[in-house]
């Protein structure tokens, strides 16, 4: 029996899609409202930065631009109850399709365009005895991780009028003759499988704000991100400039808030919601802020410069007790205060060195004014005046005169000894000291 051609396959295999068809589930119709997956009390201090983690690994943009890889539907063979299965073929959303034995080449086949118009059936060419048994499609997408699988079981009959297709409660029974062709169904148009460039549309996610006392419904819109890139900014003037989201919160899946700086009118509930229409996601997380007042700082440490104590421990702050008007202003110790020590020490060793130059010319006056009143006192003492000239040449003309031996005969010894005492200058008289002091005091 001659085999139908390719075309000829193709309509009958989309004539027969259309009998059946895979529930979408969760995916096909996305929840209306989203579901809390948290809700934490936090407090920040005013005048701080606070950040309310909102984080999903799910919202990651990871769409491959090169191969679309994230998306694949494979077929299985599964001999009987509880035994094995076998691959036989698998097809990525970009178009590569990959058949395991080497018999089933150019046998099994399936639609190039199943993911655009979501028919992924297979096709056997011919049916032999061995390919009876039950088959699997899965379909597999990795980024929204979803998994979603459809069983029919194939039976093989030698008569023409035992060849039908029935539900047996369970799934699909296909009996076909043995070398006839057998189209296996499976088909699936939910947007997640087929509209791949809806995906960046499909994300978004966005921050609400509840002050004290007001509804959920009625929360304040803060930020809305998109995918695509797009922000909207809302909310009052006064909390619109001090918040934000990091600009690669879709490449990390980071979309936590930040605050800077926060003030006490900031108090109140804030919701993060995480939306992927293309994935069938929808998450929530509350936050109950509250806002504290500042910790008061303690009083810096006194450096050694100024003069003040070496203490480990600082004391209190004595104008904090007079109210949160008084404003301490600590001026850094620098240069400025290097060169008033100096000059400090430079005043010193000046007075020093004027003090040491008037003592000085002090004494010299003082020496000076001794010599001048004994020169006046010899003036006024009464008396020939003494001709110094002539006195140094009386002493020359005498030195050699008193230097000769005069040879006189004297008449006895005593002259003798006059004479030359006369001639001779006087012994040196030794003192007793000792002497004349006992003498004294006896007396």
């Amino acid at each position: 029996m001659e085999l139908p051609s390719r075309a000829l396959l193709w309509k009958l295999l989309l004539l027969q899609s259309s009998a059946v068809l895979l529930s979408s589930g969760p995916s096909g119709s996305p929840t209306a409202g989203s579901s809390v997956v948290s809700e934490s009390a936090v407090s920040w201090a005013a005048g701080t930065q606070a950040v309310l983690r909102c984080q999903s690994p799910r919202m990651v943009w990871t769409q491959d631009r090169l191969h679309d890889r994230q998306r694949v539907v494979h077929w299985d063979l599964s001999g009987g109850p509880g035994g094995p299965a076998r691959r036989l073929v698998d097809m990525y959303s970009a178009g590569e399709q990959r058949v395991y034995e080497p018999r089933d080449r150019g046998r099994l086949l399936l639609s190039p365009s199943a993911f655009q118009d979501g028919n992924f059936s297979l096709l056997i060419r011919a049916v032999e005895e061995g390919d009876e048994g039950l088959y699997t499609c899965n379909l597999h997408h990795h980024y929204c991780h979803l998994y979603e699988s459809l069983a029919v079981r194939l039976e093989v009959t030698d008569d023409p009028r035992a060849a039908r297709a029935y539900w047996d409660g369970e799934k699909e029974v296909l009996a076909a003759v043995r070398g006839a062709p057998a189209l296996l169904t499976c088909v699936n148009r939910a947007h997640v499988w087929t509209d791949r460039h809806l995906e960046e549309a499909q994300q978004v996610a966005h921050w609400d704000r509840q002050p004290p006392g007001v509804p959920h419904d009625r929360a304040d819109r803060l930020l809305d991100l998109y995918a695509s890139g797009e922000r909207r900014a809302y909310g009052p003037p006064f909390l619109r400039d001090r918040v934000a989201v990091g600009a690669d919160a879709f490449a990390r899946g980071d979309f936590s808030l930040r605050i800077d700086p926060l003030e006490p009118a900031d108090e109140g509930t804030y919701s993060c919601h995480l939306h992927h229409h293309y994935c069938g996601l929808h998450e929530r997380r509350v936050f109950h802020l509250r806002v504290t007042e500042p910790a008061a700082e303690p009083p810096p440490r006194a450096s050694p410069g100024n003069g003040s104590g070496h203490s480990g421990a600082p004391g209190p702050d004595p104008t904090l007790a007079r109210g949160r008007s008084v404003i301490n202003v600590i001026v850094p110790e620098g240069r400025a205060h290097f060169f008033q020590q100096l000059g400090y020490v430079l005043a010193t060793l000046l007075l020093f060195i004027l003090l040491l130059i008037t003592v000085v010319l002090a004494t010299r006056q003082r020496r000076r004014g001794g010599y001048q009143y004994a020169d006046k006192k010899l003036a006024k003492s009464p008396g020939k005046d003494v001709n110094l000239a002539e006195f140094a040449v009386a002493a020359e003309d005498q030195a050699p005169y008193r230097s000769e031996d005069i040879q006189l005969d004297y008449k006895n010894n005593i002259l003798k000894e006059r004479a030359e005492l006369a001639h001779s200058p006087l012994p040196a008289k030794s003192i007793d000291l000792d002497k004349e002091f006992r003498k004294e005091y006896c007396k």
